[in-house]
């Protein structure tokens, strides 16, 4: 077991040894408990939240290598929704200032949408639309088979591998999704169990829950995280990184609040940085070998730091736009891993990664 008294008030050097030593406990397969994850969130200051983030890469890359995920969505159903989250411009109940309202594209727009992004180096393209989830959608609603065929055409046209984020979805609903080729599909639960009535009154976190359950029963990989910068404690945090343990979910979108106008939090301080990659090294230390995913608001948040949080944990990013905003351009994307030694491909999920026996010898 780490000791830790000497947290109390550490040196540089102290504190790197007592880093390394849980980093290497947990590369042996220990699992965080919830205090020792509270330890890491009391690290202040610079130096020291750099001490932190080198013993999270160093899990990174030992339980998950040197391979970054990189993925693009689209949005296929903007606006008009009857959910009230917080933080989402897309709410009928605070629309954003900005915000596009329009129906399921036509199957050629989102066609163009895959192969672009496969273009641009993106390894997995994911349908996004609005609303609480197909799961409601009327009996005589045609739009989950026009996704379902539009699925099955990106897989015979387009380089890239479909993904969905469809809202609830029934377990029957989950299986046709498998049978039409999804392998992933993305359901955040946003925030800690406690923390989501805060955010979130027309549906419940166990709602989320559900269909996340749904997915892992039909053999879809759950891409499931959070957002980070809420308002929510450091405790609210390491409990969702935690439900997402116990959930065994395969991808961890982290997603870092960009306030939007016109919504309940846009009057929220942007993240300092360093909390934010401090949050993504916790994410880590919890989720060894989980794929931890750059997401929305890494560019207005992290700006010219955004390499730091692939040095924090970080192994997958979205590339090109997001819902309703603008994302950098996919070569400034490539460009950034190149300086780091990463490549952009598929990162495994937890139980794939094999190191070589020549970084097994240098551990």
């Amino acid at each position: 077991m780490v000791q830790t008294s000497v947290f109390s008030s550490p040196t540089d050097t102290e504190l790197k040894v007592w880093l390394q030593e849980l980093a290497s406990l947990v590369i042996s397969g220990k699992r965080l408990t919830k205090e020792e994850a509270l330890l890491l969130s009391q690290i202040e200051g610079h130096d020291h939240i750099l001490l932190l983030c080198e013993a999270a890469d160093r899990i990174r890359q030992t339980c998950c290598g040197q391979t970054v995920d990189l993925c693009s969505i689209v949005n296929i159903k903007s606006g008009n929704c009857s959910e009230n989250c917080s933080f989402c411009s897309q709410s009928a109940h605070h629309p954003g200032n900005e915000s596009p309202v329009y129906g399921l594209k036509p199957q050629a727009e989102i066609l163009e949408h895959a192969k672009a992004a496969a273009a641009a180096g993106a390894k997995r393209f994911c349908l996004v639309s609005q609303g609480r989830g197909l799961k409601y959608n009327s009996p005589k609603s045609k739009e989950f088979d026009e996704i379902l065929d539009t699925v099955q055409k990106i897989i015979t046209e387009a380089n890239i591998k479909p993904c969905c984020a469809l809202g609830e979805i029934t377990l029957d609903q989950a299986k046709k999704l498998k049978e039409a080729g999804v392998t992933r599909y993305n359901h955040n639960l946003e925030a800690s169990q406690s923390y989501y009535p805060t955010i979130v009154t027309t549906h419940t976190w166990q709602d989320r829950v559900e269909t996340v359950k749904n997915l892992k029963a039909a053999g879809i990989q759950a891409c499931t995280g959070g957002i980070i910068g809420m308002g929510e404690s450091w405790s609210d945090r390491i409990d969702l990184a935690l439900s997402l343990r116990d959930l065994e979910v395969e991808s961890v979108p982290i997603n870092l609040l960009n306030p939007r106008q016109g919504t309940p939090l846009d009057h929220i301080t942007k993240l300092d940085p360093l909390e934010a990659v401090k949050a993504i090294a916790i994410f880590r230390f919890i989720l060894p070998s989980q794929i931890l995913r750059y997401a929305g608001g890494r560019e207005a948040i992290m700006g010219e730091l955004q390499s730091l949080g692939l040095q924090a944990g970080i192994n997958a990013m979205l590339i090109g736009n997001y819902l309703t905003t603008l994302g950098q351009p996919p070569q400034a994307d490539h460009a950034m891993l190149k300086s780091l030694g990463l490549q952009g491909g598929e990162a495994p999920i937890p139980g794939e990664y094999q190191p070589h026996e020549q970084n097994q010898q240098t551990l």
